[in-house]
């Protein structure tokens, strides 16, 4: 029998973006906000000072501050004919766990959905025909525009302090900037950060050939900076310890250097740690939230009793709490009904190292966000029909880290282990750079999140499965970015390079490290056959239940997401303070 706490206004599921900026925002309003948060309470001082988070084998090798398969997990099959088998090692993506979640060991990418992939489906009938989009491809429009969502994604960035530098100003191209981004009211919080060698050399090579390079947006702050929580950032010192690791320095925008500390003294939010939210409970009628439950640190079983719950997890655990709670119906691949579940979608990847005799590149000066990119070929840039793909990707060249254990790039055909393998380190450290490419990730009739029927968590719940490979549609795309950056790298006169992009013969593979920007699930939209919830982030169902996150998004952007579920938090959060909190109803 479940212990019954005392009821509150809101009660948040995750304490990372979502969860910090729905705190804030739904404490400003003068509720009574309770956050529970699965994983352990974490700040920059004590958990991130230094030395003690430089240890790349704690946090970059075993993963410090991921969560343990142990406890937390799912299946994964790569269709429908195969049997899907747990996430046992992680690889492919590393969900954070603890206060902050993932926005504690991100790199710190920032940028903001381009218009077209806000209306990807209508822009594609609109510009190339219905017929270029293949038979099993399930792409949506997200229900908002990006003229709506302009001021959500300005004002996400101006909290973070993002460096960059504006490329759309009202409509005016500004030179240095990225030309084919949205128009901006206004330019980033604070400039660009400076160039390190092989952002240079790329930039010099693309701007040759004709490309536009730019700066990266970056959230590794390029100056002191102070938010409008009065919350206060210092200047990045290139550590090259950002991916995997908490900020040692203030530096980096997370969820503790520009909401949580903040929050934290607002007298009417709390927050709990080591709190394992099981499932959102219930009215009798099915309409309505009444609360959720939770197991405590102690193994407690607890209902806490709210009015309104916001799912701020991961993607993952908010499409799981939705199927185990009974919000919407489970989507079935087979007759294309439901919803729950629906629309899976991952990110394409590929690059391009190359090697140099005559440069040394300094790799133990890095940043998360160091990196100079061109757009030429962004969704808004392609012709789908002739190219014969939907999608698009930037591409970048950056010096992220330099940590010695994972940066140990050597040509094709040097040993693996060994003598030879030890000369080729020797050899080549510093002497590498890469170019990449980012690229979007369609959504699919058959790629799909459902509850496992075989295999079960801790708690004695189905898993959730994860049925997912990569489709014709989107290797065709990543090889079309490789034969555009490969002349740049032969235009470099490196040594040598090699590439490593997907093939017609590449299935999805948990073991190598890919991206977490795992998305969709619990699609928004306008149409409630077809969308898990509305354009509010609202569930359909369940009118009093909000769900956060890069699980709304009907098909993965060509972009890093953060900037995207910032945006999308406080457009959500406006709608909750000035229309929903006066007459709790379904806004659509």
């Amino acid at each position: 029998m479940a212990r019954q706490e005392k009821k509150t206004d809101a009660v948040i599921v995750g304490l990372g973006w979502t969860g910090a900026i729905l705190g804030m925002e739904l404490a400003e309003a003068g509720l009574e906000v309770l956050a529970l948060e699965r994983g352990e309470d974490r700040d920059t001082v004590p958990d991130f000072a230094y030395p003690k988070m430089i240890d790349e084998l704690k946090y970059g090798v075993r993963l410090g501050l991921m969560q343990r398969p142990a406890d937390s997990t799912l299946s994964i099959r790569r269709s429908s004919q195969e049997t899907a088998l747990p996430y046992r090692s992680l690889g492919s993506f590393l969900p954070g766990i603890g206060v902050g979640g993932a926005g504690v060991h991100w790199n710190g990418h920032t940028w903001r959905a381009l218009p077209e992939e806000l209306r990807l489906r209508s822009y594609v009938v609109e510009t190339f025909g219905e017929k270029v989009i293949p038979e099993d491809m399930t792409i949506e429009d997200w229900g908002v525009t990006y003229e709506e969502l302009e001021p959500y994604f300005d004002r996400f960035e101006y909290v973070c302090g993002i460096s960059g530098k504006a490329g759309n100003l009202a409509g005016q191209t500004q030179d240095g900037g990225n030309p084919f981004e949205g128009p901006r009211k206004r330019g980033y919080p604070l400039p660009p950060l400076p160039t390190l060698l092989n952002g240079k050399m790329f930039h010099d090579a693309a701007k040759a050939m004709g490309y536009h390079p730019f700066p990266m947006p970056s959230a590794n702050l390029s100056d002191s900076y102070t938010n409008e929580y009065g919350m206060q950032l210092g200047p990045c010192n290139f550590c090259g310890f950002c991916e995997r690791f908490g900020c040692i320095n203030y530096s980096k925008s997370s969820p503790q250097t520009c909401i949580l500390g903040a929050l934290k003294r607002k007298p009417n939010f709390r927050y709990r740690t080591r709190s394992d939210v099981l499932r959102v409970e219930l009215s009798a009628d099915k309409k309505t939230a009444t609360g959720v439950t939770y197991i405590d640190e102690k193994g407690d079983e607890i209902f806490q009793p709210a009015d309104l719950v916001i799912l701020a997890a991961y993607q993952f655990h908010n499409v799981h709490l939705m199927l185990l709670s009974g919000i919407g119906q489970p989507y079935s691949p087979e007759t294309g009904e439901g919803v729950i579940g629906k629309n899976y979608a991952y990110q394409m990847t590929g690059g391009t190292g190359l090697f140099f005799k005559d440069h040394h590149f300094n790799p133990f000066v890095g940043a998360g966000s160091s990196a100079m990119v061109i757009d030429d070929f962004s969704i808004g840039q392609i012709d789908f029909a002739k190219e014969g793909f939907i999608g698009g990707s930037y591409i970048s060249s950056g010096q992220f880290n330099g940590q010695p254990i994972r940066s140990m790039s050597v040509p094709g055909g040097t040993p693996a282990w060994g003598a030879g393998w030890k000369e080729a380190i020797k050899t080549w450290y510093g002497r590498s750079m890469s170019i990449s490419s980012h690229g979007s990730n369609m959504s699919y009739r058959d790629c799909y999140l459902d509850l496992d029927p075989t295999y079960r968590n801790k708690y004695g719940q189905p898993m959730l499965r994860m049925t997912f490979d990569w489709k014709p549609n989107d290797i065709r795309m990543t090889q079309f970015m490789r034969s555009r950056i490969e002349p740049i790298a032969k235009s470099m006169n490196p040594v040598s390079f090699v590439s490593g992009y997907k093939n017609d013969q590449s299935h999805y593979d948990v073991r190598p490290y890919q991206t977490t920007h795992n998305v969709g699930g619990a699609i928004m939209g306008v149409d409630p056959a077809k969308s898990a919830i509305n354009r509010y982030l609202q569930s359909w169902d369940v009118h009093n239940v909000f769900v956060m996150g890069a699980g709304a998004f009907p098909q993965n952007l060509q972009y890093n997401p953060t900037g995207t579920v910032g945006a999308l938090a406080y457009w959500s959060a406006r709608a909750i303070r000035e229309d929903y909190l006066k007459n709790p109803r379904p806004l659509m």
